[in-house]
C-alpha cells in the first residue's frame, strides 16, 4: 500500500474504517451471546443448533428470492412471446383483409377472360373460374375455397386449394370444374372465398 494518500482517498479510507468499526460494535462474539442466553434462562448448549437453523432459514430466503426472480423472468418472457404472436397474427389478418378481386370470369381457358362460346353440358367442358387478385401478400400462400352452385343454389362442387407462393401484389388464380352431361341447365354461380370472406362471384348459363 502506498504511504501517501490524496484527500479523496483519505476520505474514503476514513469512511471504510468507520464502517468496519461500526460492524464490529454491532456483532456479538460467542461468549456474549451465551451470556445473553443465560440471562434469558435459555440453554447455551443449543446455540450451535440454533445458528445452523438460522443459517438454513437465511439461505432459504435467498433461494426463494432467486426463484421468484426466475419465475418473474419466465412470466415476462412469456408475456413478450404472446405479445409477439398477437402482433404477428394481427399483421397477418390485416394483410389478408386487404386482398380483393380485381376481375373474374368463367371461361373454357385457364387464366383468360376473353370471349367464349355458350356453355353446353353435352360437350362436357372443363370450366375455369379465373380471378385476378389485388393486394396479394407477396411471399405468402393463400388458402382459397371455390364453390360451384347449381341453379337451385346447391353447392355441387367445392375446391379447396392453396396458391403457389405469391410473387406480385397482382396475382392470377383459378379453380376448375368439369361440367357433367347430366348437369342441370340454367343459371349457375361460382364464388371464391379467402377463409370465410367472399372475394368474388360470377354467374354463367348452362344450356
Amino acid at each position: 500500500m502506498e504511504n501517501r494518500l490524496t484527500p479523496a482517498q483519505l476520505t474514503k479510507l476514513v469512511g471504510e474504517v468507520e464502517r468496519l468499526s461500526q460492524r464490529q460494535q454491532d456483532e456479538l462474539d460467542r461468549g456474549q451471546v451465551q451470556d445473553i442466553l443465560r440471562e434469558l434462562n435459555l440453554s447455551p448448549d443449543l446455540l450451535d443448533e440454533a445458528m445452523i437453523q438460522l443459517q438454513r432459514k437465511e439461505a432459504l430466503i435467498v433461494q426463494q428470492r432467486r426463484q421468484w426472480w426466475l419465475i418473474g423472468g419466465a412470466i415476462a418472457s412469456l408475456v413478450v412471446a404472446i405479445a409477439g404472436v398477437a402482433i404477428f397474427m394481427q399483421q397477418q389478418n390485416q394483410a389478408l383483409a386487404r386482398v380483393s378481386a380485381a376481375q373474374s370470369c368463367v371461361a373454357l381457358v385457364q387464366d383468360s377472360c376473353g370471349d367464349r362460346a355458350p356453355l353446353s353440358r353435352q360437350s362436357s367442358p372443363e370450366l375455369f373460374y379465373n380471378v385476378t387478385l389485388n393486394a396479394a401478400p407477396v411471399g405468402k400462400k393463400l388458402p382459397l375455397t371455390c364453390d360451384w352452385l347449381a341453379p337451385g343454389g346447391q353447392v355441387i362442387k367445392q375446391n379447396r386449394y392453396e396458391t403457389r407462393q405469391i410473387g406480385t401484389p397482382v396475382w392470377n388464380t383459378h379453380c376448375k370444374y368439369p361440367l357433367a352431361p347430366n348437369a342441370p341447365t340454367g343459371t349457375w354461380q361460382v364464388r371464391l372465398l379467402l377463409e370465410d370472406r367472399q372475394l368474388s362471384s360470377a354467374k354463367f348459363d348452362v344450356q
